[in-house]
């Protein structure tokens, strides 16, 4: 039963993955709960113009490499496709309207208020959406985030010319030639599917390896495998400035330290360089809520700020910036809320770049799991297998790739996997439910696993971390 003083027990701002999810954890344990989203639809950045819709294109564009690119005719299948962006397209809203549809749904059956506005703080337990004043005992802010402006370099989605990620989803047509700032998840993977469907692509990244963060076997294969591809890539540069004349951009390119400038055309140019907190207009500053030097909300373990009664979730609070940190934060703050515990294991978020083939890891890099150890490399004991060596991935015409699993040369605890694979994202759910548990590399080496299987790799790497392999 809702607080009398109260409209509601929990008022979430934002109806993205953690948003929305928090809704209906709230709504399950039995809050009074209403949902504050400014979009047409819900589901936020992930389900309208991020995660869901960019794996539409991804697959698709896979398909048509498939066909065109030769993998198919080496098995067998002669065909000639013809690619029908349109379709490709309408497919991909098809996808989003559903899912956003069934998110709808779900807040009827939950009997969670959808708030369509903007909201804004009034007080720590008032907040104003649109024309309208709600009232709440405990508000979540589950704001998202937003794309990274690039300085010198104006995004316009409507020209189609300089775009950002929402803007590169809708091209009406293949690039001949698209530049990509930035080789992170993002650029990597839309990059990925115009490079497939016909555009040549440049990848522009000021470090000097692609996907920062990840561990350094995977960045440097990664790169092999996108040159492989045919992406040219730039690393070790910075763009300084973009000019757009009629349908054709001209980007002014120098090294990551300065120097060496040189000018670059391109029908499409892709800013991709992060993401930002969405925490403008919130009206933090009427509830005396600062946030961190990254634009951030710091919350304590339980997902509270430093203002009673006032919680953050996902992209606005530190951490990485994934839909299923989100998720999971948004169940845990429900239930923290609600009086059961909900706890959140940041040790152990997997994260993954859909890009063909897939790349994924979850917990400490090779460097990282050094670097804790004080800087001793005999302190970490590593593992690595082949993809090519995979029996299912040799049949499957997939021997780009490997798995690594990173663990502790003294108690052998595993502390970290990470692998290439054209499954990798689904394989490393493996690796995050054997941390979860504390799992030892020779815990996953004698689990038995199907065979043919391409998870069969990860068993194969548990097994090199004690230098015994079998089929390599």
């Amino acid at each position: 039963m809702a607080d009398q003083n109260y409209d509601y027990d929990v008022l979430v701002i934002g109806a993205g993955p953690g948003g929305y999810v928090a809704a209906i954890r709230a709504a399950q344990l039995g809050l009074k709960t209403a949902c504050a989203e400014s979009r047409e639809t819900l589901g936020g950045t992930c389900l309208n113009v991020g995660c869901i819709p960019s794996k539409a294109m991804l697959h698709a564009s896979e398909y048509y490499d498939a066909a065109k690119g030769g993998t198919m005719k080496e098995m067998g299948i002669e065909v000639n496709p013809k690619l029908n962006l349109e379709q490709m397209h309408a497919q991909r809203r098809d996808a989003v309207k559903g899912l956003t549809g069934g998110i709808e749904f779900l807040f009827k059956k939950n009997k969670i208020d959808w708030k369509k506005g903007h909201a804004t703080f009034e007080d720590a337990h008032t907040v104003k959406v649109g024309d309208e004043t709600v009232t709440a005992k405990n508000v979540i802010i589950a704001t998202g985030s937003s794309v990274t402006p690039l300085p010198n370099v104006e995004v316009d989605n409507d020209k189609q010319v300089v775009v950002d990620s929402t803007g590169a989803l809708e091209l009406a047509k293949v690039p001949k030639k698209m530049v990509v700032i930035g080789g992170g998840v993002i650029g990597l993977e839309l990059g990925s599917v115009w490079r497939r469907l016909g555009a040549e692509v440049v990848v522009v990244e000021f470090l000097d390896q692609l996907l920062p963060g990840m561990d350094m076997d995977v960045r440097k294969e990664a790169a092999k495998i996108f040159k492989k591809q045919g992406m040219e890539l730039m690393l070790g540069h910075k763009v300084t400035g973009c000019t757009v004349k009629g349908r054709k951009a001209t980007l002014t390119v120098e090294k990551a330290a300065g120097g060496d400038e040189q000018k670059i055309e391109a029908d499409c140019v892709l800013v991709s360089i992060g993401r930002r907190p969405n925490t403008e207009g919130l009206g933090l500053d009427k509830i005396g809520l600062e946030t961190n030097k990254r634009g951030q909300i710091e919350t304590d373990h339980d997902f509270r700020t430093a203002v009673d009664g006032v919680w953050a979730i996902g992209d606005v609070v530190p951490g990485p910036m994934l839909a299923h940190k989100a998720e999971d934060e948004g169940i845990a703050c429900a239930e923290n809320i609600a009086g059961p515990t909900g706890i959140v294991n940041h040790d152990v978020i997997p994260g993954v770049v859909y890009t063909w083939p897939e790349i994924a890891g979850v917990g400490l890099t090779t460097e990282e799991a050094i670097e804790k150890a004080g800087g001793d490399k005999a302190a970490v004991k590593v593992g690595k297998f082949p993809m090519m060596a995979n029996s299912r991935a040799k049949t499957n015409h997939e021997p780009d790739g490997f798995v690594k699993v990173v663990a502790d040369a003294e108690t052998d605890r595993v502390l970290g996997v990470w692998c290439i694979a054209s499954v990798a994202g689904t394989m490393i759910a493996q690796a995050a439910q054997a941390m979860e548990f504390g799992a030892t590399s020779e815990d996953i080496a004698y689990t038995c696993h199907a065979h043919p299987t391409h998870s069969e790799a990860i068993k194969e790497a548990a097994m090199a971390v004690q230098g015994k392999p079998i089929h390599i």
